[in-house]
């Protein structure tokens, strides 16, 4: 069984579950989601919202790195290991738990990669959209029960992400256009990770290419990307013009008559020529 509705953007709710009047509300399906303890998968256009008895437990997005690559980039499990994991217990729903019990991992590493993931990948489900959201009841997630979140504390954080971004740089359009460094000098020493980011920046990648290629959280790139923009070193990249268009804005064509003025012809045949 599914549901199908338009779910806008952030608007103000009044609401039983803690919610102050006038507390903004990221995605009123989802909070009523909540309100009757409904337990299934929230889909919308950058990902997917599990959730259990109303709760969320789990979050994926195409934008951001999984748990598998948080924890295997991170050094926390072995490829193979989650692999095994994978094997065993998928079938079951209860990859995390097989993780724990096996020894993979600590109970602790997977609960806070867990919690990162989920946040991350939240924060980009939970962005504007203007396509309708659909939630299937009943469905479950693979990796099982880890540590479920409740609804506000994921709209008050993606908020509060917002915010820090908007803070540093109020320009989007670096989250999500391919980037490319500027002719601006670094004149200043770089903290690791952000130096580690510009490398990347190619004119070609995105934010979230880059951060699968460093195995990092997506949100934590964006932070390190909107702070090299404010700073003036990487910009959206522009298109490369064709040569048609590269002559077409240089030069303003004549409109053709019957009596051409054949001295400006010419001109515009050697300035063709030229380029």
């Amino acid at each position: 069984m599914s549901a199908r509705t338009p779910d806008p953007g952030i608007t103000a709710l009044p609401g039983p579950g803690g919610e102050s009047p006038g507390h903004p509300v990221l995605s009123p399906m989802l909070q009523r989601l909540a309100a009757e303890r409904a337990t299934g998968a929230l889909m919308r256009d950058r990902g997917t919202l599990y959730l259990a008895d109303g709760r969320v437990v789990h979050a994926e997005s195409p934008a951001t790195p999984g748990i598998d690559v948080l924890l295997t980039t991170g050094g926390a499990l072995r490829h193979e290991g989650w692999w095994d994991a994978v094997a065993q217990a998928g079938a079951g729903q209860r990859v995390g738990r097989y993780l724990v019990e096996s020894g993979h991992v600590p109970g602790g590493a997977l609960e806070l990669c867990h919690l990162g993931a989920l946040y991350d990948a939240a924060f980009f489900v939970l962005g504007p959209t203007g396509t309708p959201a659909r939630f299937r009841y009943g469905v479950s997630h693979w990796i099982g029960p880890v540590r479920p979140v409740a609804v506000a504390a994921v709209q008050r954080e993606t908020l509060r992400r917002r915010e820090l971004l908007d803070r540093i740089w109020p320009d989007a359009v670096t989250d999500s256009a391919p980037l490319a460094r500027t002719a601006h000098p670094v004149d200043t020493p770089l903290p690791d990770r952000r130096r580690r980011a510009l490398g990347l920046v190619d004119g070609v990648r995105t934010a979230s290419d880059i951060a699968r290629e460093l195995g990092r959280s997506a949100f934590h790139l964006l932070v390190d990307l909107r702070r090299l923009a404010a700073a003036g070193l990487v910009e959206a990249a522009r298109p490369a013009a064709s040569g048609a268009g590269a002559a077409a804005d240089r030069f303003a064509l004549p409109e053709v008559t019957a009596d051409p003025d054949v001295a400006l012809l010419r001109r515009l045949r050697d300035a063709l020529e030229a380029l």
